[in-house]
């Protein structure tokens, strides 16, 4: 084997090494403060704003959806699930809520804003397939609840 042989699997196996716990905990902080302040664009205080309504009304054009009904619901779900994944509860089921937010959004809304979603969604799959490691909530309730934690 070559010296850069070597390094490279040094290299891999280093990087094998970083537990699922500190990868999950950065991406469910990390994805949770993207919508978190996307959702603080949207209120004044605890009320849902005319812009947010307008932007609803003329630029995302949801099908389906009345834009003062949609910006309400943008806004509570882009506050709840984030803090939810802060803290670690309800973890899978909140970041499922944003992946299909942003599947949403990356469809119907900004089909051209792939690489920023497909981001959002890899953070996302993280917690959906693989759990919001032991520092959550999730992991401490669990054995409570009488489930095997993730």
């Amino acid at each position: 084997m070559t010296d850069l042989a070597r390094l490279l699997a040094a290299g891999r196996d280093l990087a094998g090494r970083i537990p699922h716990d500190v990868i999950a905990l950065i991406a469910r902080l990390s994805i949770a403060g993207v919508f978190w302040q996307s959702g603080q664009t949207k209120v004044d205080g605890f009320m849902v704003t005319d812009s947010a309504v307008f932007l609803f009304e003329n630029e995302y054009r949801l099908p389906l959806v009345d834009p003062v009904i949609g910006a309400h619901l943008a806004a509570l779900a882009e506050h709840l699930f984030p803090l939810l994944l802060v803290i670690g509860l309800a973890s899978r089921l909140s970041a499922l809520a944003l992946l299909v937010m942003t599947l949403v959004i990356q469809l119907l809304v900004y089909p051209g804003a792939w690489p920023t979603h497909g981001t959002w969604a890899a953070c996302l799959l993280i917690i959906l397939a693989q759990g919001p490691g032991r520092f959550s909530l999730d992991h401490l309730l669990a054995p409570r609840l009488g489930l095997r934690p993730a």
